[in-house]
Formats: structure tokens, C-alpha cells, sequence
């Protein structure tokens, strides 16, 4: 049979922890290799490799979950392998580093067809750059969680803590240590007053200085410095359609058109008469920015341009907003002092206020989270209040001790999310319902207040603080 030009279909079984996990693999043509992996007959990853016909077999390393190897292994992208030749059998060898050691993949390839095809495999497989991950962030996570997970197996054994204790340590696989900082990035000379990812993973943040930087993702070296703000910049959010906007201090909006290491202003909107702290885009294209002017702007595009549609006036200083549903937001408006804001929820297909809640601690850098779908998260001053955005009532208030202000907050999954305060402390958090179990703290995060903390993917958080710097953990 002609393989290079037929489907094949192959079964390669795999024993890991006594448990047998189908791999079945869907030879379409010489560009496609479609892989299912069932165990106990459930389908547990699914996805393509694109290589000439291979039959592929699976080594586990150390004692990582065989489900994280499947979910990276179409995003690889080395071309450090080759083929060998073991037993008059050939094999492509995959080499890379996981825990500071070598460690080799193997995939056997046909053997009927390989001998006399091996020019025609090698040039193949040289050409194919999906084989194997780029694994660099991946790796510095695992080693991370491997040295974390090895420390605090120590410190039981030493305290000779029971084994829920145990237990619950191995649960705790997001925990912040100092071994988790991995950069820190010293580029602004003021406050760090906003973090934000663009489209192509690259960090970006704003700051008192009036400055925005756009840092490279491998180095985190600056790749663009812009200085278009007269004050400091409070939020920096990309639109759907690449665009960048910033809203500062100095009373403005700017959108940016950026390419590479270069820019435009494509922009500039100054309907607001006062510090405009935030700017988020709505699922239906409105654009929408709040101001301690006490109101709030709707935009719209016309011609490529954004103007304004119309304004809402607020009973107080605006320094939050955030969409959590279809054609509604949810606002804060400070009202005496940032123990008493009211939490706004305003229709915008109806232009009115749904319903408010009173007496809520927010301070200006907190944000609006919705956690749960349909809960909403507020950090305030030493507690977290929890909002049913259904029903629009407070349901539950939780004390964080010697927190003082929370102010940065971001989600890390649907699970787990992280505060920052002006202790400088990061807490960890699970969700549980409507309730946060504490998990874990890192004291001395930074030297001053965090303001701002951010999810950068791949299970790494970035914070900014009062001190100037950037952290990556």
C-alpha cells in the first residue's frame, strides 16, 4: 500500500500510572496528522500535527501529568531533532531541556517505507515546524511548580505534618514564591498604573510618568517607548480591531495604530473635562470611558473615526467600569470617600440605571471583576465585596486582616484569582461558590503599594506597583 497517498489510521496505546490512554492517530494526507487520546473511553485531548506519515508513541517525563505533554505537543515549534537509526529501525529523535536536563521524544517511523524514502523524510520533517512546541515559557513554569512542589515536601517531612497537610500543599500549584520572580522590569520613573497583553503576547503598560512601554516578550527589554500623554496614564485596553487606546490624566483619549516597533496616532478624543481613568470596548463596538468628571462617554465609529454618541452624568467621581452582560455595564461613583461608592448597573439598549448598591470600599485603581459568571468582585479596603449581578444585591463581604487597601486584582483561571494591596503583599485565592479561600500570600512583593496586577497567560501574572516596577511571577 501507498501511504503517501491513502488515509491511515493507527492505535497506539499508552500505560501511565496503570492507566492505559488511547491515542488514535488519523493519517489524512501527507500535511495532516489528526490525534484523538481517549482514557476510559472519554475523550481527553484532541488536535493535529503536521508530518509526513508517522506512527507516533509517547515517553512521559519525571512525574509531570501525561495530559500536560498531549496539550503542548501541536504547539512545539524546534527544529532540534533527527533521525536515527536503532535495530534497523528508524526514528525521529526530538531533543529538548525540561528541568535543566536533556530529555528525548521518539517517534518511530514506517519502517516499509522509510528505507527507501529517507531523503524524502528527512527533507519532510526539516520543512515541518509544528512538531515541537516552543517550550520556553512552558518549561520555566513546570521547573517552577517541580522546585515549589520539592520545597514543600521538605518543609512537611521536617515538620512532620500529616498527610492532608501534604495533601493540600500538592492542591496549592499556583503558589507565589521568590523563586517564582522571574523578571523585574525597571523602565518607568513613576508609579506602575496599568498592565495590559496585546494581540501578539507582548506586555504593555502605563504609568504616572505619562508614558507607555511595549516590552518584548522574550527579553522584556522595552521594543517601543511612547510618550504621546501629557499626565499619567490609567488604563491601556486593544480594540477588536487592533487599535490601541489610552486614557490619561491630562483629560484625553488616544488611539494608537501600532506595527512592530512603530506607531501612529490615528486619534485623539478630548470630550472629557477631567482625569479620564478608564476606556473599555463593549461587545456591540460602543466605546466607553468614565472620568472623575462625573460622567460617562458612549462612541461610536463613523467613518473610520470614533465620535461621541452620547453622555451619562454619574452622582460622583467615576474611576471604574466594566460590561457584564449583553448591553449593560456596571460602574463605581465615589461618593464621599472611597469606603462610599455607589455600584451602578446601567442598560444601555433602555439608557437608564437598572439598580445601585450603596456603601461599597473601592478605591480608585480597583477594578470590577466578574468571577463565577455571575457574581462580581470588588476589592476594597481590608475585605472583598461579592455582588449578585442577577439580583443586583451585596451577598457576601470578606475580611482580608492587615490587606489595607486592595487595590490590583486579576484572574489566573476560572478558579483562582490574585490581589494585590498597599502592604505589598499578593494573595492567592480559590473560588468556591460565592465564597475566596486563601491559599497562599507573598509578603514583599514589592517595595510600595501593588496597584495593578494582570494574567499574561501561560500561567504567569505581571504586577505593577507604587515602587516603580514591573514583576513577573
Amino acid at each position: 500500500m501507498d501511504i503517501l497517498n491513502s488515509s491511515l489510521t493507527k492505535s497506539v496505546n499508552i500505560e501511565y500510572e496503570g492507566r492505559i490512554y488511547i491515542c488514535k492517530i488519523d493519517i489524512k494526507n501527507e500535511e495532516l496528522i489528526n490525534i484523538n487520546i481517549y482514557l476510559d473511553n472519554r475523550l481527553k485531548y484532541k488536535g493535529n500535527i503536521c508530518l509526513e506519515k508517522i506512527q507516533i508513541k509517547i515517553k512521559t517525563f519525571l512525574d509531570y501529568n501525561i495530559n500536560e505533554i498531549f496539550e503542548e505537543i501541536n504547539k512545539l515549534n524546534n527544529n532540534n531533532f533527527i533521525i536515527i537509526k536503532e535495530n534497523n529501525k528508524y526514528k525521529l529523535k526530538i531533543k529538548f531541556i525540561i528541568l535543566r536536563r536533556k530529555k528525548y521524544l521518539y517517534i518511530n517511523l514506517n519502517e516499509n517505507n522509510i528505507n527507501n524514502n529517507k531523503d524524502y523524510y528527512e527533507n519532510i520533517i526539516k520543512k515541518k515546524n509544528c512538531i515541537i512546541l516552543e517550550l520556553k515559557e512552558k518549561i520555566k513554569l513546570l521547573e517552577e511548580k517541580f522546585n515549589n512542589k520539592n520545597d514543600k515536601i521538605n518543609q512537611i517531612n521536617n515538620n512532620n505534618l500529616d498527610k492532608n497537610v501534604l495533601i493540600n500543599y500538592y492542591l496549592d500549584k499556583y503558589n507565589i514564591s521568590l523563586k517564582n520572580q522571574i523578571h523585574t522590569l525597571n523602565y518607568h520613573t513613576d508609579w506602575i498604573s496599568c498592565l495590559s497583553v496585546l494581540n501578539d503576547g507582548r506586555l504593555i503598560s502605563g504609568s504616572a510618568d505619562s508614558s507607555i512601554i511595549i516590552y518584548n516578550k522574550i527579553t522584556y527589554k522595552p521594543d517601543l517607548i511612547i510618550k504621546e500623554h501629557k499626565d499619567g496614564v490609567w488604563c491601556i485596553t486593544q480594540l477588536s480591531s487592533g487599535i490601541i487606546a489610552t486614557c490619561s490624566s491630562d483629560k484625553t483619549i488616544k488611539l494608537f495604530n501600532i506595527k512592530k516597533n512603530n506607531y501612529n496616532i490615528l486619534q485623539t478624543l478630548n470630550y472629557h473635562t477631567n482625569d479620564v481613568y478608564k476606556i473599555i470596548e463593549l461587545k456591540n463596538k460602543y466605546l466607553v470611558s468614565c472620568s472623575i468628571d462625573k460622567s460617562i462617554i458612549f462612541y461610536l465609529k463613523d467613518n473610520n473615526k470614533y465620535k461621541k454618541d452620547y453622555q451619562i452624568s454619574t452622582k460622583g467621581q467615576c474611576f471604574c467600569i466594566n460590561e457584564i452582560k449583553e448591553n449593560e455595564i456596571c460602574y463605581s461613583e465615589l461618593i464621599n470617600d472611597f469606603n462610599n461608592n455607589n455600584i451602578c448597573f446601567y442598560d444601555i439598549n433602555e439608557r437608564k440605571i437598572k439598580s445601585s448598591i450603596s456603601n461599597i470600599s473601592k478605591s480608585d485603581f480597583s477594578p470590577l471583576i466578574i468571577i463565577s459568571k455571575e457574581l462580581l468582585f470588588i476589592p476594597g479596603k481590608n475585605k472583598i465585596s461579592i455582588i449578585d449581578i442577577n439580583y443586583y444585591e451585596l451577598i457576601r463581604e470578606i475580611k482580608v486582616p492587615n490587606s489595607g487597601w486592595i487595590y490590583g486584582a486579576c484572574m489566573l483561571n476560572e478558579n483562582i484569582i490574585f490581589t494585590g494591596d498597599n502592604k505589598s503583599i499578593i494573595r492567592e485565592w480559590k473560588i468556591e461558590g460565592d465564597n475566596l479561600i486563601l491559599i497562599s500570600k507573598k509578603e514583599k512583593a514589592h517595595n510600595d503599594d501593588i496597584l495593578t496586577l494582570l494574567n499574561i497567560g501561560n500561567g504567569y501574572i505581571a504586577s505593577g506597583s507604587a515602587d516603580k516596577l514591573i514583576k513577573i511571577w
